[in-house]
């Protein structure tokens, strides 16, 4: 109390109780595959599923037919409960990108290139039609990602044009198309108005769309994205890759254009329109995916050395390539990425496989990054019981789960059936889990475990199939009459019988490690003393009432005192803490004992 009490009277002092406790922030999964285009081995952040599609693409289109990589299945049905969401695109990361040069009369000015890497940014140098469209590509060389079928003068191509230009102030307008749109009906997908080529200007070129590239880097065993150039990227589609001419001190100190340096400025401000090819964007590559028919996606015909156009041998053994190993390697980095589960669709398990390599280093980054959950697949479309039990009890960690048989859905987008393996579908399931409920509920059951996008299960099972599935740690997906494909199982594929052996339990450790983590990266460096390990149990303390409060704790303890604290610790420059729990446990068997008796007899109290 500030005031010093001496003679009688009335005093008032305020205690403040009224501090919320420390909540987790949004996390989200990552889904590492192939997409249609898109930055390569960039692990990207998207809110919804229309930005999903606007940097990653979504149909792929064969002939007259059109398919989806599971990747975007997997992120609709992920994202359908909202964000955030990481994708990490593979594929080889040295590929040309598709550019085109900007000039200003027959001289350049500059390069822009495409963020993204893959053909459907290209229009293969095809010109506009009389109706300034443009006109429909006599080869498809160079531009497919299979035997038929491409992109150019497509939705997902870009065009360039400047709109307007200023000779008197050395200003113009880019403008950023849409690669199937017509002169008189333009699809604008970015403006840059005002642009210039003075550095000095804050409308500069490079401040205002970027120049930045990014490559990949491998030291120690670790990769990581290396970025080039001194502007970031502030357009979401291109960059400026070469920069010819530059205008300083375009205009004279009384604001008239320095016509001894730049004469009426032709040669230095871009032309107006979209040059001699219109606006065409070239020489993007896909790369030698060596894809077979989009159809093997579904049916997972594709083999060990194949999959989804992907070659999985370099994949799975080569660190630095465009494959999977890379991808997974990157996102060891929890300190840059923040993720809480991990999805490989169309990687299936299978014992002593590439396929098997990638899911090995899944699980082995999972559990050295501890906050993060692995859902894997291990079957092919027709494999029986007996083969995913045998290929679950490969397997032993509790840092991922498998579930069985694969489900049929509706491609929303095109309104085909297709069957997908169950990770495609266990996304949109944990999301939901953790929408309605809390990570540390179970995301199976009838509550939360629905499956409400499946079509049908591909195998109905039986209880004696799911008795048989469970006992080997592999998750059921049951159908049941009027109330549809459900998931009916918990169990991660720890073999020892533990509290960890099941999904709700470590999916509550792993948000309790991450909190906790988070939450006390900003004591380090402070002075050790009493009131550093006060701040870290006021912290700590109520969010772990609140877990209890939402019935993830039976009980808990928070130790951080001169017991674990000695003189000895503190001199080691050292902060110890203990954290005690008992984890809710859920109800998966429910015993019920029905007892007939005789007429008259007494109900037992």
């Amino acid at each position: 109390m500030a005031e010093k009490i001496i003679s009688p009277g009335v005093f008032t002092n305020e205690i403040d109780q009224s501090f919320l406790p420390a909540t987790a922030g949004p996390i989200g999964a990552a889904i590492v595959g192939p997409t249609v285009k898109g930055p390569i081995l960039e692990p990207t952040v998207v809110s919804s599923y229309s930005e999903y599609v606007q940097i990653f693409g979504e149909l792929i289109e064969s002939g007259s037919d059109k398919f989806q990589f599971l990747t975007s299945h997997t992120a609709q049905e992920y994202l359908r409960q909202g964000g955030p969401l990481t994708v990490v695109r593979v594929g080889e990361p040295s590929l040309t990108k598709a550019s085109a040069t900007i000039k200003a009369g027959a001289v350049n000015v500059f390069d822009l290139e495409v963020i993204g890497n893959g053909p459907s940014f290209n229009n293969s140098g095809s010109l506009q039609d009389a109706n300034g469209r443009m006109a429909p590509l006599t080869s498809s060389i160079d531009n497919d990602h299979f035997s038929s079928g491409s992109f150019g003068g497509r939705a997902d191509n870009f065009r360039h044009e400047v709109s307007q230009r200023n000779l008197s102030r050395g200003t113009f307008t880019l403008v950023l198309r849409q690669g199937n749109d017509e002169t008189t009906k333009k699809k604008v997908i970015e403006t840059f108005e005002n642009l210039s080529l003075d550095p000095e200007s804050p409308n500069y070129i490079l401040k205002r769309i970027g120049n930045q590239t990014t490559s990949i880097v491998t030291e120690d065993g670790q990769s990581f994205i290396q970025q080039t150039g001194e502007f970031p990227n502030r357009s979401k589609n291109v960059r400026v890759k070469n920069l010819y001419i530059k205008t300083p001190n375009y205009l004279k100190e009384d604001g008239t254009l320095n016509a001894g340096a730049y004469a009426d400025g032709e040669t230095s401000i871009p032309s107006l329109g979209s040059g001699s090819e219109g606006g065409s964007f070239t020489g993007g590559d896909f790369g030698n995916q060596n894809a077979s028919h989009p159809f093997n996606f579904y049916l997972a015909t594709d083999s060990d050395t194949n999959s989804q156009g992907v070659n999985l041998a370099t994949s799975a053994a080569t660190l630095g390539t465009g494959g999977y190993k890379t991808a997974i390697n990157i996102l060891r980095n929890k300190d840059e990425y923040d993720i809480d589960m991990l999805l490989l669709p169309g990687i299936l398990d299978q014992n002593g496989s590439n396929s098997n390599t990638i899911i090995g280093d899944a699980i082995s980054m999972c559990e050295d990054r501890g906050d993060c959950f692995l859902i894997y697949d291990n079957t092919f479309l027709t494999d029986t019981v007996a083969n995913a039990k045998t290929n679950t009890e490969a397997r032993n960690s509790s840092y991922a789960a498998a579930y069985y048989p694969w489900v049929q859905i509706q491609d929303a987008t095109t309104g085909n059936f297709r069957y997908v393996p169950p990770s495609v579908v266990l996304s949109g399931v944990y999301h939901f889990n953790d929408t309605i409920g809390q990570p540390w509920f179970a995301p199976a059951g009838l509550n939360r475990g629905g499956i409400d996008s499946a079509v049908q299960a591909y195998r109905k099972l039986t209880q004696g199939n799911r008795d048989d599935l469970y006992e080997s740690n592999v998750n059921p997906i049951a159908t049941f009459p009027g109330q549809g494909v459900t998931v009916f199982g918990q169990k991660t594929t720890q073999k020892k019988a533990s509290a960890l052996d099941r999904v709700n339990v470590r999916r509550l450790l792993i948000n309790l490690k991450k909190f906790v983590a988070n939450s006390s990266r900003g004591l380090v460096f402070e002075q050790n003393t009493t009131d550093l390990r006060n701040q870290f149990l006021n912290t700590v303390q109520p969010y772990m009432e609140q877990v209890q409060a939402n019935q993830g704790l039976n009980a808990f303890r928070v130790v951080m005192d001169d017991s674990n604290n000695t003189p000895e610790t503190i001199d080691r420059n050292q902060l110890v803490g203990q954290i005690f729990i008992q984890p809710t446990k859920t109800a998966e068997f429910i015993v019920l004992d029905f007892v007939v008796q005789p007429t008259g007899a007494a109900f037992p109290e």
